[in-house]
C-alpha cells in the first residue's frame, strides 16, 4: 500500500460549507463595494484594480457606474481578476473587524492538525484568491489554521478541471503524484487530480455515501483514509 506524502484540499464543500461563501462573502462585497471604493479610490494598489476593471468593461465609467458593474460581476459570479482582488480587500477588511469568521467544519480542522502534526504537507487548491484562502483559514472559527499549511495555489497555476493543474502542483509540492491526495466535492476536479496520477477522496457531506462511486466517497474528514491499495492508483 502507498502511504500518503502531501493532501491538497479544495475550500468550498469540502473544508467549508459552501453557503458561507455565497450566503456570507459574496453578500458582503456587494454591500461594501460602494464604501470600499470612495474610501480607499486614492490608494494606488486600489487605483490599479480599478483602473483594470474599467478596461475589462470596457468603458471609461464614472465611480458610479464602475461600482454597479463591480456588483453585477459580484452577482453573475463572473472570475474577472480585478474583481476578485478587490472582494479580497473587502473581506480583509471584514475579517479584521470581526464582521463574520470563515467556516470551516470542525472534522475538516481537527483533522487538518492531526494531519500536519504527524508531518503531512498540507495545501490548499481552490478557485478563490491565494489572499481569500489565507484570510479564510486566518480567521476561521477554529483559530488561525494558517500555519498548518505549506502552501496556496489558485487558478493562476490552471483550472481546477484540468490534468495539467495538478501536475504543475506535483511539480511545485515536489511529491510523486501517487504520493498526494486531492480532496474535493466536485467530481470533475477529482477526475482531473486522478489524470494527473494522484489519489482521491471524494467529499460528501450531504447525501449518502456510495460504494460503487468514482472516487472513493467520505461524509467528513474523519472518514479520510490515508493508505491506497497500490493497485487503485493504476
Amino acid at each position: 500500500a502507498g502511504m500518503i506524502r502531501a493532501i491538497v484540499t479544495d475550500i468550498e464543500g469540502t473544508t467549508s460549507s459552501l453557503s458561507f461563501v455565497q450566503d456570507v462573502l459574496f453578500p458582503y462585497a456587494h454591500a461594501r463595494m460602494a464604501a470600499f471604493v470612495r474610501e480607499h479610490d486614492q490608494e494606488p494598489a486600489v487605483a490599479r484594480l480599478l483602473a483594470e476593471a474599467r478596461a475589462v468593461a470596457g468603458g471609461e465609467l464614472s465611480e458610479t457606474d464602475l461600482v454597479a458593474q463591480l456588483r453585477r460581476w459580484i452577482e453573475d459570479d463572473r472570475k474577472v481578476t480585478p474583481l476578485k482582488a478587490l472582494q479580497g480587500l473587502i473581506w480583509a477588511e471584514g475579517y479584521r473587524r470581526s464582521d463574520f469568521q470563515g467556516h470551516v467544519y470542525p472534522d475538516a480542522a481537527s483533522r487538518l492538525r492531526e494531519w500536519h502534526a504527524t508531518g503531512i504537507a498540507l495545501y490548499v487548491y481552490s478557485s478563490g484568491s491565494v489572499l481569500a484562502q489565507q484570510l479564510l483559514f486566518g480567521h476561521s472559527e477554529a483559530g488561525d489554521l494558517t500555519g498548518l499549511f505549506a502552501g496556496y495555489f489558485d487558478t493562476a497555476i490552471g483550472h481546477k478541471r484540468e490534468a495539467a493543474s495538478y501536475r504543475a502542483i506535483a511539480e511545485r509540492i515536489a511529491a510523486p503524484p501517487a504520493e498526494i491526495l486531492f480532496l474535493s466535492d466536485v467530481v470533475e476536479e477529482l477526475d482531473a487530480a486522478r489524470a494527473a496520477g494522484m489519489q482521491t477522496v471524494w467529499l460528501v457531506r450531504e447525501g449518502t455515501v456510495d460504494p460503487a462511486a468514482a472516487h472513493r466517497q467520505a461524509r467528513d474528514f474523519a472518514a479520510i483514509p490515508l493508505t491506497f491499495p497500490s493497485d487503485e492508483s493504476a
